[in-house]
């Protein structure tokens, strides 16, 4: 009688915990096995364009064109409203708990030796010609996710139009589809190995003593991410009559790759399958998930809330409420035009206290501390993004009443 093999959740919770103790035990072995996370990285990447592409030419370009149009323009004006909605609760409760838990309030931040800040990302206005390529398959060789989607809804959008004769071209998006899942299974199967390689290289890189002069810090933003997910997500899902048990298992996978890696797009291939496998249509998870990942960063709008006022408590710059309601709202629109680059989220927050009454050097200083932590943080954030993309896909099926599983009762 054959022995099945651990879930896949459990092989990455057990993979974490090696590679937490192999980075713990020897820090040189840890480091260099960052090597199988840049592998498993590159093998997920290597998946998004060309299943994003596929899932939203059959979706969408299958539909014809009349009700393309009106399915497209629905799904896209709930999913923004929800994006602005969620997002900006998010960054609320974040500026709520950085003035309850006060998590820079009494320390005083090490000093770092010639730390400059970043430079800010690029101005506003540019971000609605960023959105559109130039080629793309430029587009994709850089996994720039917005330019595909909007490429592929306006290569879908010409397949509907042109009705029986573009037959051909969606039944190789479907086959290819169905490929990319497959290829899907298979590097999912060596995710456990990328995650021991992630875990173990942040471990032997900063050492589990990196948070003891941030642990107010530390627990304002898991406790944080915690009453995010539990309660506020959870009352959108009551809300919309979503399956909550049947929810939490499709998409505990993609949270457990998302927040071992610290990487959203090493979970968007799973989460894609997993919101597909809860019922929730191809056309609408080709769509709000991808678009999701730079308009719903949850995760990241409750972060900068707490760490921009853990910045002012820790270098002593006082905020009043109107400055901090005003920086909360610089930091939400800003927050939606930043790429997906690593430490885009402190690129945000610099942008963001460079606009209030922080001395540059208080910013400079401040990034290169949060720097050191960062990656701690950034495992709750990246988990709790992908998270809130799901939930996001989940409840714009129901609101089109296009999920499958029924509603509770």
């Amino acid at each position: 009688m054959k022995r099945r093999l651990p879930g896949l959740t459990t092989q990455i919770v057990i993979a974490l915990l090696i590679g937490f103790l192999i980075g713990w035990q020897s820090p040189a072995l840890g480091r260099a096995l960052q090597v199988l996370a840049d592998i498993f990285l590159r093998l997920v990447l290597v998946i998004i364009a060309p299943l994003v592409f596929s899932t939203l030419g059959v979706g969408i370009g299958g539909s014809g064109a009349a009700t393309a149009g009106r399915q497209l323009g629905s799904m896209a004006l709930r999913a923004f409203v929800l994006f602005f909605v969620l997002t900006l609760l998010a960054i609320v409760l974040g500026f709520v708990l950085g003035n309850v838990l006060q998590p820079g309030a009494g320390i005083s931040p090490p000093h770092v030796a010639e730390a400059q800040a970043p430079p800010a990302p690029p101005a506003k206005e540019s971000f609605w010609v960023r959105i559109f390529p130039t080629s793309v398959i430029d587009a994709m060789a850089r996994g720039d996710i917005l330019q595909i989607v909007i490429f592929s809804l306006l290569f879908a959008g010409a397949i509907a139009a042109i009705g029986e004769r573009g037959r051909p071209v969606i039944n190789v998006c479907s086959s290819l589809a169905e490929v990319m899942y497959k290829f899907t299974h298979y590097v999912m199967a060596v995710a456990p190995l990328g995650v021991l390689g992630a875990v173990a290289a942040i471990v032997g890189r900063h050492g589990i003593a990196v948070v003891k002069d941030f642990v107010k810090l530390t627990l304002a933003i898991y406790g944080g991410m915690s009453v995010l997910v539990l309660v506020v997500f959870g009352l959108v899902a009551v809300g919309f009559r979503l399956p909550l048990g049947s929810f939490a298992r499709a998409v505990r996978e993609p949270f457990a790759i998302a927040f071992a890696t610290t990487s959203s797009a090493a979970a968007l291939p799973k989460a894609m399958e997993a919101m597909e496998g809860y019922g929730v249509p191809r056309r609408i998870v080709a769509f709000v998930l991808p678009t999701g990942y730079s308009f719903n960063m949850c995760g990241s709008a409750l972060f900068l809330g707490v760490t921009a006022l853990f910045v002012a408590q820790a270098y002593r710059v006082p905020l009043s409420l109107g400055q901090q309601a005003a920086l909360l709202l610089t930091l939400f629109v800003v927050g939606k035009g930043v790429p997906l680059v690593p430490r885009g989220s402190l690129i945000v927050l610099v942008a963001g206290l460079n606009s209030f009454a922080f001395p540059p050097e208080v910013v400079a200083q401040a990034f290169g501390v949060l720097l050191a932590v960062d990656q701690i943080l950034d495992m709750p954030r990246t988990g709790v993004n992908v998270i809130g993309n799901c939930l996001a896909t989940a409840v714009i099926a129901r609101w089109e009443g296009a999920l499958a599983q029924p509603a509770p009762s």
